[in-house]
């Protein structure tokens, strides 16, 4: 990582573990609430940077009568409260320009959705905020070729993430390929690594499958690639989530998980 990156008031630098994390979507305002602070208190207890994610609006979703979350303005004003009772950076979807505009005004960090990283508009307008930008490398995208999305973003804007989330394989299926870290980080910007969405199975159905029990495979193998933080998904009962309910880690069991990547994300530092 060539500079520090700032996304709010926190300052992201090598060394110091980055976790993204939340629930797919917004749920409710008191969910997200509660699930906000139980993340930042893990956080605190593992000595990492957290950023909460919560999408206000999943507007890739496979079927027209899957839940979407409460919208852009609505979904704003809760994470705008989220952000103000735990005192954290919040990150959050962006689909269009207009909505990137309205987006900066709250957001620390605004996300490209992966299907989205080549909309040249959208990056745009997402770096002209001044808020970071983090952008979900396509499923479709060489690692190389996640260069033009960022020097879009970095000709008008610094304060960039890029995030790996794995490879389409076929039909229905994801591959994570670890080679893809080492060549994302030659562009001098923090490598996160998605692992709950890198277990999807896209499609296929009325809504995404999943394989939640090999997140934590991929994220030891991601930390040991070495990677500057992880995104995770994160809800307390995944089975009731209203999206994305086969991949989510469980609370409970992540501060076991987050204990073991950080475990090695030190090793790796100090032996690389």
């Amino acid at each position: 990582m060539a500079e520090p990156i700032r996304i709010g008031s926190l300052t992201v630098t090598p060394g110091r573990f980055l976790l993204i994390a939340g629930p797919c979507v917004l749920e409710s305002e008191a969910s997200a609430l509660a699930l906000a602070k139980s993340l930042a208190q893990i956080a605190r207890e593992e000595d990492v940077d957290f950023v909460f994610k919560a999408s206000y609006d999943k507007a890739n979703r496979t079927s027209d009568a899957s839940f979407r979350g409460p919208g852009l303005e609505a979904g704003l004003k809760i994470l705008g409260r989220i952000r103000q009772a735990v005192g954290m950076p919040i990150l959050s979807d962006v689909h269009t320009p207009e909505e990137a505009g309205a987006a900066g005004k709250v957001l620390d960090c605004l996300q490209i959705p992966a299907l989205l990283s080549r909309q040249t508009d959208l990056l745009l307008a997402a770096a002209e905020t001044g808020r970071a930008v983090n952008i979900k490398k396509g499923q479709f995208m060489a690692p190389a070729d996640a260069g033009w999305a960022i020097e879009k973003v970095a000709a008008r804007n610094k304060n960039i993430l890029i995030t790996e989330r794995g490879y389409t394989f076929g039909y229905n299926n994801l591959v994570a390929d670890m080679r893809s870290l080492a060549i994302l980080r030659k562009f001098g910007y923090p490598v996160i690594f998605d692992a709950t969405h890198s277990v999807q199975l896209p499609g296929g159905g009325v809504q995404s499958g999943g394989e939640r029990e090999l997140v934590p495979v991929l994220a030891r193998a991601a930390a040991g690639a070495g990677i500057d933080g992880m995104f995770l998904e994160v809800h307390p009962e995944p089975e009731k989530a209203l999206s994305d309910n086969a991949t989510m880690v469980r609370l409970n069991e992540l501060p076991a998980l987050l204990k073991t990547i950080k475990a090695i994300y030190t090793l790796v530092g100090e032996t690389a």
